[in-house]
């Protein structure tokens, strides 16, 4: 039977003009993709995304605007019986933001990918001036890094 998975995803920038992206290995496999994660029974997508960036980051964000939600078909890449809805929004942080992050990609220690059936993240940043829509592993990522890319030129 399939079903339809909901993903909500959010794109922090800092204040130097930086994207947060996730590096994470996942059943042996390396994917660079947006913070964020699965809607849960009974759980609003707002909600759900300060959950999933509270969980992962350790950041209390604020859910600001819309961004975009998956208008296509598109299956998921750990389950081909599911069909993924993703949603994104802008969060935004309140103060200065603490977090732990790395300066190359899948820059794991030995330990975090160990297990190849485990999962492992870590977080880093990438210039909006260098960012495209190969850094993202996933195809709907993809698509919202080229919308943002276009908005960001169409602004300045």
């Amino acid at each position: 039977m399939a079903l339809f998975n909901v993903r909500v995803y959010g794109l922090l920038f800092d204040e130097q003009k930086r994207l947060l992206v996730s590096d994470e290995f996942i059943r042996g496999n390396y994917f660079t993709k947006l913070p964020g994660g699965g809607l849960e029974f009974g759980e609003g997508t707002r909600d759900c995304l300060k959950r999933e960036f509270l969980e992962e980051t350790g950041l209390d964000v604020e859910v600001a605007e819309h961004i975009y939600t998956t208008d296509f078909f598109q299956i998921s890449a750990f389950n081909n019986k599911d069909q993924i809805i993703s949603i994104y929004y802008r969060v935004k942080i309140n103060g200065p933001i603490q977090l732990d992050t790395k300066t190359k990609p899948f820059d794991f220690a030995p330990h975090q990918v160990a297990d190849p059936n485990g999962e492992s993240e870590v977080f880093r940043w990438i210039a909006c001036d260098e960012l495209c829509e190969d850094d993202m592993s996933l195809p709907i990522d993809k698509v919202v890094i080229k919308l943002v890319k276009d908005q960001l030129i169409t602004s300045n």
